[in-house]
Formats: structure tokens, C-alpha cells, sequence
């Protein structure tokens, strides 16, 4: 799976959830998330829900750090990289 492809599934969830549009051009890809104000700690929390039901993946708590969060691109690498392990 590509960086693109996770984008493709993760942007509608955040534009959705958290911008309340379909409007693909309220969020770039590496705008941040955190610093922009549109995801705070709960909603972190969700998005990481989001993920692991998407990926079927387990996002240990060490792993919850903003690094891999803050931005679309850094989260298509965070769950490519966990998905080819």
C-alpha cells in the first residue's frame, strides 16, 4: 500500500470528523493538524481508533506521539511503515 492510498483513506475521515466538509482542499497534506487546531488530544485519540480498525493495526502508546500525527504526510508514512513491518 502507498503513502498515496493511506491518504486516500484517512483524509475523508479527517475532513469529515474533525473540518465538517467533503472539501478536499481544506486540508493539505502537510499542514499540521496540532498547530493548526483542528485535532486536539481526544481527537488524536480517535483518529488513532480510526486507524487501527482501518489497518487492522495496534499503535503501541510509545508510538502515540505527536511526530506521527501532525500531519497527513506524517501519518501515511507512520501507518506505511507499521504495515510493512
Amino acid at each position: 500500500m502507498t503513502n498515496t492510498e493511506i491518504k486516500q483513506t484517512i483524509k475523508p475521515f479527517l475532513l469529515e470528523n474533525f473540518l465538517f466538509t467533503k472539501d478536499s482542499s481544506a486540508l493539505a497534506d502537510g499542514a499540521s493538524l496540532i498547530g493548526g487546531g483542528i485535532v486536539d488530544s481526544t481527537g488524536i485519540l480517535e483518529l488513532i481508533e480510526f486507524i487501527e480498525q482501518s489497518y487492522g493495526l495496534h499503535i503501541a502508546a510509545e508510538e502515540m506521539v505527536p511526530a506521527n500525527f501532525d500531519s497527513l504526510d506524517a501519518i501515511s508514512v507512520f501507518v506505511r511503515g507499521k504495515l510493512l513491518q
